[in-house]
């Protein structure tokens, strides 16, 4: 399974790097082969407009790569900062930044999603917006219950006690304890974005046509369930391929970083 996931990873990022060399275009219509079956010429089969579904998978691959790294990016510098806040200092600013938290944590992530997605509209920059506004908490949670116990670690003591100033406490000293479980946090939240984007896409609040969305594709697909499956099977399970080898990956990527395990 450990190979499994790793190849289709790989797998993955040498079809997006082949997509950008062979230049396939993902909004050329042939009215032709509109719903076509998987040929020769179309690998994947053609959608309702007779656009190949293989380039626009890989568009699609593209764009959800890209908006998962940003987001998962944006939404760990937050949540890190806020957590380490929160459980350096204690006391008032733990309380009010944990209430802050709270509040986001009441609400289902994905639907705070879709609110924040309705209100700023359709379109890749505020789904990205949206999404970053929903996914820092967790990261505020972890490294917050991370950061309460090494607070009071020897070293962090030795080192406040020799006049290191607070921001060289947090981040030379607290931080670098936390770089594994943030690595292992980030390759799931990866997959848990590509899922909150293609929800958004498929409810119509994310990428809009004529851009390649998986979300919007299977959105497209499932009124064509019956006369052409292979569209939605097709979709669907490289949505499903992708997300299973990331998860995949970050448990093996938790085993191999976790100093408790034995040799």
């Amino acid at each position: 399974m450990k190979f499994l996931s790793y190849s289709i990873l790989a797998l993955w990022l040498i079809a997006v790097l082949a997509k950008n060399l062979l230049q396939l275009d993902a909004n050329t219509i042939d009215l032709n082969v509109i719903l076509q079956a998987p040929t020769m010429q179309h690998w994947f089969g053609a959608d309702d407009l007779g656009r190949d579904i293989f380039a626009r998978v890989l568009s699609g691959v593209e764009v959800s790569l890209w908006v998962a790294l940003v987001v998962t990016a944006v939404t760990m510098a937050i949540g890190v900062f806020v957590g380490l806040l929160a459980g350096f200092y204690g006391g008032r600013v733990d309380a009010i930044l944990m209430q802050i938290t709270d509040i986001f944590l009441a609400f289902p992530g994905i639907l705070l999603a879709i609110a924040f997605a309705a209100v700023l509209g359709p379109g890749l920059g505020n789904l990205m917006i949206a999404l970053c506004l929903t996914g820092w908490v967790s990261y505020a949670r972890l490294t917050r219950g991370q950061t309460l116990s090494l607070r009071h670690r020897q070293h962090v003591i030795a080192a406040e006690s020799l006049g290191a100033g607070v921001p060289r406490l947090l981040f030379r000293h607290i931080l670098p304890l936390l770089a594994s479980i943030l690595v292992v946090e980030a390759t799931y939240s990866l997959a848990s974005v590509m899922i909150a984007e293609a929800s958004l896409s498929f409810l119509g609040l994310g990428i809009q046509a004529p851009d390649a969305s998986w979300g919007a594709m299977l959105r497209d697909a499932v009124r064509y369930m019956l006369i052409a499956p292979h569209y939605v099977l097709i979709v669907g399970g490289c949505l499903m391929s992708l997300i299973l080898a990331i998860n995949l990956g970050g448990d093996y990527l938790r085993d191999a970083l976790d100093v408790r395990k034995p040799d």
